[in-house]
Formats: C-alpha cells, sequence, structure tokens
C-alpha cells in the first residue's frame, strides 16, 4: 500500500474514539453497585491468583488500539465490521449489567511489590461490578475473529494475535477481575453477533459514504 492509499484511510482511525466514549458508559454503570450476585463456581475458586498476568490484562489496552488501527490500514471493511461487534457487544453488555449485576471476589493483597502494586492500581481503577460478559474477553475475541479474514498476514502476524489474545483472555481469570462463565459468556456473545448479517450495514455506510464524497 502507497502512501496515497494510507493517508487516505487514516482519517477512519477518528471512530476508534468510540471505545473510550462506551469506556465513559461502562464507567458510570461500574460505580452502581445494585445487589451484585456472585456467580463464582468451584472451578473458580480453584483457579489460582497469579499476579504476573496483570501485564497481559493492561497490555490488552495497547493490543486492541493496534489491531483495529491495522485493520484499517489493512482492509476497511475489516476495521468496521470489528467496531460494529464491538459497540454492538458492549451495548448489550451494558443492559445486562444494568439489569443483572455481577461481582467477583478479589483476593487480599498483602505484598508492595511492582506487580502488586500494578494489581491494586488495576482494582482501583475497576470495581468488582459488572463482570458478565467480560469487556475485555469479547472485545480481546472480536480482534482474534475478524483477523482471520485479513489477507496476506505474516505468520508471525496472525501468531502474534492469538498468542496475545489467549493470555489476555485468561489474565482476567487469573488477575481474578472475571470468572469462566464471564469469559463463555463473552465469547459466545460476540459468536452469536458475528453470525448476523452486519456486513450488510457495513456496506450501506460505505456506500453511503462514497456517495456523499462523490457529490462534494
Amino acid at each position: 500500500m502507497n502512501l496515497k492509499s494510507y493517508l487516505k484511510k487514516a482519517p477512519y482511525l477518528c471512530c476508534l474514539l468510540v471505545i473510550p466514549f462506551l469506556g465513559l458508559i461502562y464507567g458510570l454503570l461500574n460505580n452502581r453497585a445494585h445487589n451484585p450476585i456472585d456467580i463464582t463456581t468451584t472451578l473458580d475458586s480453584n483457579t489460582p491468583f497469579i499476579p504476573i498476568f496483570i501485564i497481559p490484562y493492561i497490555l490488552w489496552y495497547a493490543y486492541l488500539f493496534c489491531y483495529l488501527g491495522y485493520f484499517c490500514f489493512k482492509d476497511i471493511k475489516i476495521y468496521f465490521k470489528s467496531l460494529i461487534l464491538i459497540v454492538a457487544a458492549q451495548l448489550i453488555c451494558f443492559v445486562i449489567y444494568f439489569f443483572f449485576q455481577t461481582t467477583v471476589p478479589r483476593p487480599t493483597l498483602e505484598s508492595n511489590n511492582f506487580i502488586l502494586k500494578l494489581v491494586e492500581w488495576i482494582y482501583s481503577l475497576d470495581r468488582p461490578y459488572n463482570c458478565f460478559p467480560s469487556i475485555h474477553v469479547l472485545t480481546t475475541f472480536v480482534v482474534m475473529l475478524v483477523s482471520k479474514h485479513i489477507k496476506n498476514k505474516y505468520v508471525l502476524n496472525t501468531i502474534c494475535i492469538h498468542l496475545a489474545g489467549t493470555l489476555i483472555i485468561v489474565s482476567t481469570l487469573f488477575v481474578k477481575q472475571h470468572v469462566i462463565i464471564d469469559m463463555i459468556g463473552s465469547i459466545v456473545l460476540v459468536t452469536l453477533l458475528n453470525c448476523l448479517p452486519l456486513e450488510l450495514l457495513l456496506f450501506k455506510l460505505l456506500r453511503n459514504h462514497r456517495h456523499l464524497h462523490e457529490k462534494s
């Protein structure tokens, strides 16, 4: 792809602002505690707390924006499909959070080492409510799912997408931010939405954009 093509697609990156906007909505819901339900299972109770996994958990932010940016320049249709999936899935999550609030028991942090300080920092930013489904998992799974439609990827790139994505997903369990049902719920939600004809909406949006561009 030449420089002109990159510059032509660059304005579409502004659409990524929808993600922090959704984050603001999540923040409002996260500060509302309303009889949260603990859906922890025995398997979750036996899942160890592994603080080092806070690193891939935090790297989720870079993972999401970097790969969505990559999709934008590689295949604009895949880029918009990813955003539509993320927005649709998160809006459904917000409805669930409002009517069916869940919580996850957190471990007591007794050390002052750097890794546990990171865990403590994340805990302070994100209250233990609104866990089902997991937004960390659903957004990561969207990237992993739609990446298979990107053509001419390097093998190393494919490995990185899925390896980093898997680490982020399991990190939600090992740092006790989510439970297994949260993870499964996110994957099922994204899979079901992916089966819907979102491409039709995507094509309509792109066609309308081209039509307006030609008029101007």
